[in-house]
């Protein structure tokens, strides 16, 4: 199998949709109140730029998720989420599990903040396992 670009960027979009429903939508006002935020905080930070690295960053995200599959042989969307959880549960959770606790950060802040980025880890290895380029 080749890197399938395309296959990259459409994950890498899907995962920053998901951010948008994640903290837009269903966690919005609960993460902010446990991080102390208030909207006219939110509202004056910069509209765009935060957008863009976020992307920019998704790509990368989704560029290294795509290598471990191909290494992984990950040709299928079970199979594509497997490593993408295999990732968050090995190294992603434990990290920020840490982080976590030496702050002494609420476990339900960490359950919103770093259970989006399970759900999109196993979000992009779906497309990415699925979508399977012809040598």
């Amino acid at each position: 199998m080749k890197t399938n670009y395309l296959a990259i960027a459409v994950s890498a979009v899907a995962y920053w949709m998901l951010g948008a429903l994640w903290y837009g939508v269903l966690f919005g006002q609960r993460w902010m109140a446990l991080e102390g935020m208030t909207m006219e905080q939110a509202k004056s930070m910069n509209p765009v730029l935060p957008y863009i690295i976020t992307l920019v960053l998704n790509l990368l995200m989704a560029f290294v998720l795509a290598q471990l599959c191909l290494w992984r042989n990950a040709n299928t969307a079970a199979r594509g989420a497997a490593v993408g959880v295999l990732l968050w549960i090995g190294i992603v959770g434990p990290i920020v599990c840490t982080t976590y606790m030496y702050e002494m950060r609420s476990k339900e802040l960490f359950a919103i903040n770093e259970f989006y980025p399970l759900v999109g880890l196993c979000l992009m290895g779906v497309i990415l396992g699925a979508w399977t380029k012809a040598k």
